[in-house]
């Protein structure tokens, strides 16, 4: 499909706000390991094995948000978790908002060439 790299792009940062989430919890309650709270996403798995899912400052912007994780105490990564989950949000509105966008924006296209065709052949 034309528009399938926006729709990987909403998944991807939908994964990612939802597994932030899941991880700031763990930390508070838990102490579950981070491929343990990635299992039942499909792509924050990659991600943590440190797979490229998205290109771009995308990429970059996941690059440096994987590269912190695990690296201090607890108290200090739910500090960076709770600052970053505003920025996830913000990616995960906005990119399913390209995605619908440029979804609806494809069906008008192929509908109008699927009308020019018909027209044509008449």
């Amino acid at each position: 499909m034309v528009s399938g790299s926006k729709k990987k792009r909403m998944q991807v940062f939908g994964e990612l706000y939802e597994f932030n989430e899941q991880l700031i919890l763990n930390l508070k309650y838990n102490r579950l390991s981070l491929k343990k709270i990635a299992e039942p996403y499909k792509f924050v798995g990659k991600i943590i094995d440190g797979e490229k899912v998205l290109g771009g400052e995308d990429g970059a912007f996941i690059s440096e948000y994987t590269e912190n994780l695990g690296k201090t105490d607890a108290s200090s990564q739910i500090d960076y978790l709770n600052g970053r989950s505003v920025l996830l949000k913000k990616y995960k509105e906005e990119s399913y908002e390209d995605y619908k966008k440029y979804s609806k924006l494809y069906v008008k296209i192929f509908f109008l060439a699927g009308v020019l065709i018909a027209v044509l052949l008449a």
